[in-house]
């Protein structure tokens, strides 16, 4: 059995993917495998890419089953500038080392995980509602009102879904918007949350239900769009309501824990997180129920720690998964090796060319993504439909609430 082969390459490549670039590790070894992962530079984290050539040459020439020596050294190197861009770096190098370290074995990248506790994962259709209101000519059919939010949760009913997760919109003349303060958009830095967008977002859920049902479970993201007080509010305003669980984001694990301690419904929070140091006051804080891991971020094999220490404190854990299909193949394996899962995230509105730029998709039977048992992550990008699909210089957040 191969136990050696010497990374000989790293390489960034990147596709236009809407309102954003998809972004892509190619790792390639002495033997020629190819070690794959994506990651990303639109939501929030402009230069990964550029910190990851930088610290390529830490990594040409090393034993990629050496992948935690790898980490470890990468992170020795950049120590002083920890977390942040930094950190999404050495994660993005770890998933493609991880892929090729599958791959030399022949297996897929669970079985480096301790092997699979489950065959299927319970998905969640992420941002439902969300991309057909803010990125219509993307994502179709567009919702410019009730109705088609309405019409939206019985697509996610009929389709075999049986959890949903949508954002805070505000409503103008019955046609919504996405309010994203806490994005810049609007630009409102205050982030106060006022009566009109607490009507308009109780409205917003009561018809997404009214679509989907009572067998299908409603989460909200709620972001970074509020302070202490505004998640009260929001917390308060939907108390009546059924909800599998509210998203929070908060920089601060006190004012976290003491939301959660007033919330009728569960709390889910830390995508945002990079390495365990950073999760361990909300854990100690006890300030979510459901921690939330962002792998292509973490790095998988980081992001196991993280999930096992979750479990000391009694909290499952949920990938962060908004990206493309690679992504979505990482954060299932993930899933399927680690023992304390509450739910996967995933995006099921797609764009037009996905299906192009991926050997294989996510393969999804009544709102269960099923393990592929390829070696690696199961999935590679396809170069040629890379290049047919170039990157854009704008997207992500930071276009948010630019004036056109």
């Amino acid at each position: 059995m191969t136990k050696s082969s010497k990374a000989t390459s790293v390489e960034i490549l990147a596709c236009d993917a809407g309102w954003r670039n998809y972004h892509f590790v190619k790792l390639t070894t002495e033997d020629g495998i190819v070690g794959w992962s994506e990651f990303d530079e639109g939501f929030g984290s402009p230069g990964v890419g550029a910190a990851i050539q930088r610290l390529s040459s830490r990594v040409v020439g090393q034993n990629v089953f050496q992948h935690e020596r790898i980490h470890a050294e990468l992170f020795a190197a950049t120590r002083p500038a920890a977390g942040g861009v930094v950190a999404q770096a050495l994660g993005a190098i770890e998933n493609a080392l991880l892929d090729a370290k599958a791959k030399l074995l022949g297996v897929p990248c669970y079985q480096l995980l301790g092997g699979k506790i489950r065959d299927r994962v319970r998905v969640y259709w992420s941002h439902c509602a969300t991309w057909r209101i803010n990125h219509p000519s993307w994502y179709r059919p567009p919702i410019e009102n009730l109705d088609g939010v309405k019409a939206m949760g019985r697509e996610v009913r009929e389709k075999k879904f049986t959890a949903l997760k949508t954002n805070i919109f505000s409503y103008d003349d019955g046609k919504p918007t996405g309010w994203r303060p806490g994005f810049g958009s609007p630009f409102a830095p205050e982030i106060n949350v006022d009566r009109k967008i607490l009507r308009d977002l109780h409205m917003h859920l009561e018809a997404i239900r009214d679509g989907a049902g009572p067998n299908v479970d409603i989460l909200l993201d709620c972001n970074f769009n509020a302070k202490t007080e505004g998640y009260l509010k929001i917390l308060r305003t939907i108390a009546d309501l059924e909800m599998f669980w509210v998203e929070i984001d908060s920089f601060n694990p006190e004012a976290l824990g003491y939301i959660r301690r007033q919330s009728p419904h569960p709390i889910s929070s830390c995508e945002t997180l990079l390495g365990l140091r950073e999760f361990l006051p909300y854990f100690r804080e006890q300030a979510m129920d459901v921690a939330i891991i962002d792998t292509p971020w973490n790095g998988v094999w980081q992001s196991m720690k993280i999930a096992a220490a979750a479990e000391a404190f009694e909290v499952n854990v949920a990938p962060h998964n908004f990206y493309g299909h690679l992504c979505s193949m990482m954060n299932a394996h993930f899933c399927a090796a680690v023992p304390n899962l509450r739910i996967m995230e995933i995006d099921i509105d797609r764009l037009a060319w996905d299906r192009e730029l991926f050997t294989h998709e996510p393969e999804i039977v009544n709102g269960h993504l099923i393990i592929p048992d390829r070696p690696g992550w199961g999935t590679e990008p396809n170069e040629d439909a890379l290049r047919a699909h170039p990157p854009k210089t704008t997207g992500g957040l930071l276009s948010y609430g630019r004036k056109s």
